[in-house]
């Protein structure tokens, strides 16, 4: 079955941006990524709030973004994991809660740009910014 991803909001939001090669590169990657509620949750925030967009851009937005990539509930398991993810990891809560997501969601792979590129959470996770030129 191939690589399972993860992908966060700062990642999704680009096909938002004016950024075009960013905005081509999650294009191409949405396919095959999941998502959490969280990122969905932060999406609408940041659509209102920062982009000025109204709730029928917003929901629409929301909507394509959940036709492109499955989304992950987020339950009580979800927050109990994030707990122990940020402990361990010292990452924010709600950078946590994306991972747990993601682990949860048996990925391999969480695409995030604000997080640090190349860790590897619990055996199982790396997280890579798609965005990086190695």
């Amino acid at each position: 079955m191939g690589v399972k991803a993860f992908a966060d909001t700062n990642v999704v939001l680009y096909l938002l941006s004016d950024d075009a090669r960013k905005a081509e590169c999650v294009e191409a990657l949405l396919p095959s990524c999941l998502i959490g509620v969280q990122v969905l949750n932060e999406i609408a925030n940041v659509a209102r709030r920062k982009f000025g967009m109204s709730w029928t851009e917003t929901n629409r937005f929301l909507y394509l973004v959940r036709t492109l990539c499955p989304p992950c509930p987020l339950t009580i398991e979800t927050h109990e994991r994030a707990r122990i993810v940020a402990e361990r990891y010292g990452l924010s809560f709600f950078d946590a809660l994306i991972v747990a997501a993601a682990l949860l969601g048996r990925c391999d792979t969480l695409y995030s740009e604000d997080m640090q590129h190349g860790l590897l959470i619990d055996r199982q996770l790396r997280i890579c910014n798609p965005f990086r030129k190695e």
